[in-house]
Order: structure tokens, then sequence, then C-alpha cells
């Protein structure tokens, strides 16, 4: 098990206060961020991604509101990790956590307590709106984000929320790594815009034909590697996503029993800052299943 963080420090509980804009304070942010973006992709000779080639096209002026956001997602989602302008992350900012505190913010309050163990629990909903002390996120191995123009994978996800500045922590790391990321480990980064504290970032299996026992023990490791990172910090709340039950292909039941027994056994045998571990599911399928794990026997 290999785990690191980087540059955490004892930072306190987030103390960004989310604020919900206006629709007009979030066009003006949508439009200079989008036009940013598009201005400077062109400036390095970079193709535009399907959406925000639209916007160019049509005329930035004249786009609706949910159009310009697109553009600008997908193009941080293909962004490279450039530095950026003062002025530009913070708007950049002010529209995320804009967005956020319009989608509603979870704490613990807001999840199901295990009625045989209250230290497990469960969430369904958006993991980049809950506010713990660390979330998961299911990396790939360049531990860079998701590159893929507006994908639905929780990694795409987590990074068009936090903003720009983690696909550069993330991007400091590996280059001080020199080499892809293993299944089974964890790195610790901010969060930036999300309400959690921390990211959690772990690689999970790629579940080929059928699993295979090394899929079930790294599927493992990330949960031991994530709550021991997460312990070392001094972390009490921990949510973690379905890790590679999505693009890859774990089976979601064995997954699910992979995550739940991993966890119980960490808690039983480590003493641990950790006091409550949230299992977030998007999926019926995911909550019908954890439901069961988590209820009584």
């Amino acid at each position: 098990m290999n785990c690191e963080s980087h540059n955490v420090g004892n930072v306190a509980k987030n103390a960004v206060q989310y604020e919900t804009l206006g629709e007009a304070r979030k066009r003006e942010l949508l439009q200079y961020l989008a036009e940013y973006l598009i201005e400077e992709s062109e400036l390095h000779g970079r193709a535009l991604p399907p959406v925000a080639a639209e916007v160019v096209r049509d005329g930035l002026t004249s786009a609706a509101a949910e159009k310009l956001w697109l553009a600008f997602r997908s193009l941080a989602n293909v962004r490279p990790s450039w530095p950026a302008p003062a002025e530009f992350l913070a708007a950049q900012d002010e529209l995320l956590q804009g967005l956020i505190a319009e989608a509603g913010i979870a704490t613990l309050a807001d999840t199901t307590a295990s009625p045989v163990d209250p230290r497990l629990r469960l969430w369904r909903g958006d993991i980049t709106t809950l506010a713990v002390d660390a979330i998961v996120n299911a990396a790939n191995s360049g531990m860079t984000g998701c590159w893929a123009p507006l994908h639905y994978c929780i990694d795409n996800a987590i990074h068009s929320a936090a903003g720009l500045q983690l696909r550069d922590a993330c991007a400091e790391i590996m280059r001080a790594q020199g080499h892809p990321e293993p299944a089974g480990r964890a790195k610790l980064t901010r969060a930036y815009n999300l309400p959690a504290r921390y990211v959690l970032h772990t690689v999970g299996p790629i579940v080929g034909r059928w699993v295979t026992w090394k899929d079930r023990r790294e599927l493992a490791a990330c949960y031991r590697s994530c709550l021991a990172l997460a312990a070392e910090h001094g972390l009490r709340s921990v949510a973690f996503c379905c890790i590679s039950t999505g693009e890859f292909h774990f089976p979601n039941q064995e997954a699910a029993e992979i995550a739940v027994r991993t966890v119980r056994e960490f808690l039983e045998q480590q003493t641990t800052s950790v006091e409550r571990v949230i299992f977030n599911v998007f999926k019926d399928l995911d909550a019908a299943i954890y439901r069961r794990l988590l209820g009584p026997d």
C-alpha cells in the first residue's frame, strides 16, 4: 500500500462562503471564461471541442447560458496544466461556487446511517456537493483528470466542479512521481471549489473479460489506501464513490461487497481518526446493493 499527500498542510474546514449567483452575473462569468479559453486554445493552435466550436460559430453573445457552460466545461476538460491569470481563476471560482450553492450542499446529516454500524453511511447524490473531510475520486493512471470533453465519469465531474487548480495540483504530483499511478494507491490534494476539504485520488483495477484475484486485491487496496491516507491527516469523514464500477467494468455487486468488507475490516483493525465512511451512489442498482449490504444481516 502506497499513500502520498500533496501540500495539504493542516487546513481547517473548508471556509468558502457559497452564494448563489443571479442569472445576469452567471452569464457574465460564463461568457468571460468561455471566451478566455477559446482565445487561449486558438493561440496555441488547439482544436476546440465541438460544443465550443458551435458557440464560436453562432456567437458568444447570442449563446444560451447552458451552452456557454458546456463550452467552458469542455474547454477546461481538455486544457493542459498551464498557468492561468488571477482574474480568470477568481471568475472561475465565483462561478463554480455559485453553481454548487445553487445545486445545494449536502452534509453528514443528509446521509443515512447503517442500522447495524453507524460509522457506515449511504448517500445518493452528486458527490461534488458533499461537505465532508474528503471525497474519493476514481482516477485514471494519468491522475490529471478525464480529458474527454463533457464525459460522464466521476473523474470528469470532480475536476470540472473543483476547477483548473485540481489538475494543476495533480500534474505537479505526477511530474514529481515520474510514472503513471499504479492501481490501489492513493494521493491527497486540496478540493479547491468543492465543499469537501480534500480529494483522495485512487486508480481502481480495469476489469477484462472476467474479474481476477488481482482485480479484487487492487480494489480492496484502493479503499485501504484512501482510509490510511485520510487517517494520516486526521480526517474524520470520507465519502467513497463506486470505484471501478463504471468505465473500468467491475461488477457492481462484487465491487460493493469488497468495499463494505474492506472498510469494516480497516475500522475494526486500525486505531484511526476516521469516524464516518459514506458510500456515495448514483444509480438505482448501486443504491439497492448498498442498502442490503449495510442493513441487518
